[in-house]
C-alpha cells in the first residue's frame, strides 16, 4: 500500500506541475491539501482496520470547521443506532460558539445521555482519522465522564 500511495502522489504532483500556476503556488494551493487529503484517509483506515474486529458499537466523530457530530453505529448491521451534533436543537440552546471545546464536551454529554437510553453502556471510539487532540479528545472525555466506556 504504501508504494502505491506515493505513486499517487508523485502522479498528483505531475499533475498540478502542468498547471499556469508557478510552483510555490501549485505547492501553497493544490499539493498541500492533497497530502493533507491523503494523510487523513491513512489515518482513517488504520483506526477502522483496528476496529473491525470488534463487536461493541463504535462512537464514531466527524469533525469539521464549524461544528462537530457524533454518532453510535452498529457495526454488524452498518446502521445508525443514535447520533448528535452541535447543530442538533438541544445541543445548540446556550453555546456561544459550536466550534470550540466546549461545544464538543456538550456533544460528548449528549451523545452519552443517548446512548444510556437505548442500553449502550461499551462502545468502541473511532476517531476517524482526526487526531485525538482538541475537540475530539473534549468529546470522548465527556462521554467518559458521562458514563460510557471505551
Amino acid at each position: 500500500r504504501g508504494d502505491a500511495f506515493v505513486e499517487l502522489f508523485v502522479q498528483a504532483g505531475d499533475l498540478l506541475a502542468h498547471t499556469e500556476l508557478g510552483k510555490g503556488q501549485i505547492e501553497q494551493r493544490g499539493f498541500h491539501r492533497f497530502r493533507q487529503r491523503a494523510l487523513q484517509q491513512r489515518r482513517k483506515l488504520r483506526v477502522r482496520k483496528q476496529l473491525r474486529t470488534s463487536e461493541r458499537p463504535q462512537l464514531t466523530v466527524y469533525r469539521s470547521s464549524k461544528h462537530i457530530y457524533a454518532q453510535i453505529t452498529d457495526p454488524i448491521t452498518g446502521k445508525t443506532l443514535t447520533g448528535v451534533s452541535t447543530r442538533s436543537p438541544g445541543v445548540r440552546e446556550g453555546l456561544e460558539s459550536t466550534k470550540d471545546v466546549d461545544a464538543a464536551k456538550k456533544v460528548g454529554t449528549a451523545i452519552a445521555k443517548l446512548a444510556q437510553e437505548r442500553e449502550i453502556r461499551e462502545v468502541s471510539f473511532n476517531r476517524n482519522g482526526f487526531v485525538y487532540t482538541g475537540r475530539v479528545k473534549a468529546l470522548a472525555d465527556a462521554a467518559r465522564e458521562a458514563g460510557l466506556s471505551f
